[in-house]
């Protein structure tokens, strides 16, 4: 199973291909897009079956901890028609592949593409070869899983990780700035109120920290729990990972017989000749 982590790919090319001011030209996004799915499918053919993973809306991360991800709205607010484009041609690309395309899209509300990544990972790594596409270190932790890999389309390079528990509980304590997840030593607002800084995490402290831990009232103090929940992905609510699967095996057994009529009228003439590669 090839797991594409979809809203980093497509975000990738889209904002490659609007370098420089330029306006997006939705025609050679849709190409890049779908020639990379090409590429990765007859790349990693091996692994079998690809699979469109994408963010959905209402994260049940941010119902939880009001202060996920809110970091980066503040950063999309500064280039905030940029993004809007951006977002209307990642909604109308997925959709397409979704509808056209034989592979399972996976898009549900509440969910984040690494909750589907999970999902998928641990209910067939037992009975598959696992490839998740994607440069997100917080797939590390799925590395516990046996016959699972980590593919980064940036360094074009496989990610192995040799101790993923030990590299999850640092991640729990550490935090997670890029998602607005401070570390078990900060408050919970520390990167949306304005001069706030994270108490610094030394190496002295996490050595204290990893100490304390072997007493069981340390995974009871409120901070931990808050970035336990938020980073380690088997806290991912039972009923969601209930339809990210129910919603995986309705889609299989999709066909190919639109395929040619979307080349078509898309006139992507250079990737008919590759049309069995999708």
């Amino acid at each position: 199973m090839l797991l594409i982590d979809n809203n980093q790919i497509i975000l990738a090319n889209i904002f490659q291909a609007s370098k420089d001011g330029e306006p997006l030209n939705e025609d050679y996004i849709r190409h890049t897009v779908l020639n990379t799915y090409r590429k990765y499918r007859t790349d990693f053919r091996k692994y079998g079956e690809l699979v469109i993973c994408s963010d959905g809306t209402d994260y049940w991360r941010r119902k939880y901890f009001p202060y996920y991800k809110q970091n980066r709205r503040k950063q999309q607010e500064a280039k905030k028609d940029e993004w809007k484009a951006a977002f209307a041609v990642l909604d109308k690309i997925r959709d397409e592949v979704k509808e056209v395309f034989p592979y399972p899209s996976i898009r549900l509300q509440g969910a984040e593409a690494d909750d589907i990544i999970y999902v998928l990972t641990k209910t067939y790594c037992q009975s598959e070869n696992i490839l998740i596409i994607s440069n997100d270190k917080d797939f590390q932790q799925l590395q516990i899983f046996p016959n699972v890999q980590q593919y980064s389309p940036t360094t074009k390079e496989f990610l192995k990780c040799e101790d993923p528990r030990g590299v999850l509980f640092e991640h729990i304590i550490g935090g997670d700035s890029s998602d607005g997840v401070p570390n078990m030593l900060s408050d919970d607002d520390t990167f949306v109120t304005d001069g706030k800084r994270q108490v610094r995490m030394t190496q002295k402290r996490i050595d204290q920290l990893k100490k304390d831990s072997e007493n069981s009232s340390f995974f009871e103090d409120p901070k931990y729990i808050r970035n336990s929940t938020l980073i380690d992905m088997n806290n991912i609510p039972q009923d969601l990972q209930d339809k990210i699967l129910e919603t995986y095996q309705s889609q299989q057994g999709k066909g190919r017989e639109k395929l040619l009529q979307y080349f078509m009228d898309h006139k992507l003439k250079t990737l008919m000749p590759h049309l069995e590669e999708f």
